[in-house]
């Protein structure tokens, strides 16, 4: 009976303790909801510049992909997921990364969206500190909602919006290659 009552034991604990993946020190749920729809963890990463680790990236998505190009085009709910990591991020330089994402995953036409990334910046001029987490959820219906720490910011709208700042991390040029991989589970 003790055999088995330990057996047991260590298959909770191996469940429960696999029910999170780990990258650079931040523990992300294998799934979150948003709006009341399911997400899995597709992949994560490690924002990297210097050798020094900036944020963790995570995506989740409604069932896994490898495809950057079908997930940025999708119109169904997903999100990406900012965990800061280093005190090196600050409001002003995570605009300023903002403002280079999309003039990349635009293909330097961000004329069409320029108030609205101008709205969507407006969500990060709270002061940063390690630890903070973004959640940066497309909703189908709704646009792009983001929350800082479970709180909500604000949303813009727009499919086109949600390719441009999907494509940040995941178009054919992104920010970081290494993290893109990461994100789709490569």
């Amino acid at each position: 009976m003790k055999k088995h009552l330990v057996t047991f034991i260590i298959i909770l604990i191996t469940s429960i303790s696999s029910a999170q993946t780990t990258v650079s020190g931040v523990k992300l749920d294998e799934t979150i909801t948003v709006e009341g729809k399911k997400l899995v963890l597709n992949g994560a990463g490690i924002r990297e510049k210097w050798w020094i680790d900036l944020y963790v990236g995570s995506l989740y998505l409604p069932k896994k992909s490898t495809n950057g190009t079908e997930v940025v085009n999708s119109t169904e709910t997903a999100a990406i997921k900012l965990d800061v990591v280093s005190g090196m991020v600050s409001s002003e330089k995570m605009m300023g990364a903002l403002d280079e994402g999309f003039i990349k995953s635009t293909n330097n036409n961000v004329a069409p969206l320029k108030d609205r990334i101008e709205k969507f910046k407006s969500f990060f001029t709270d002061k940063f500190t390690k630890g903070d987490s973004f959640t940066l959820a497309h909703v189908a219906g709704t646009g792009i909602v983001v929350y800082k720490n479970g709180v909500k910011k604000g949303s813009v709208e727009g499919q086109d919006f949600k390719k441009a700042l999907f494509g940040i991390w995941l178009s054919n040029n992104p920010a970081d290659k290494d993290l893109k991989k990461s994100m789709l589970g490569m």
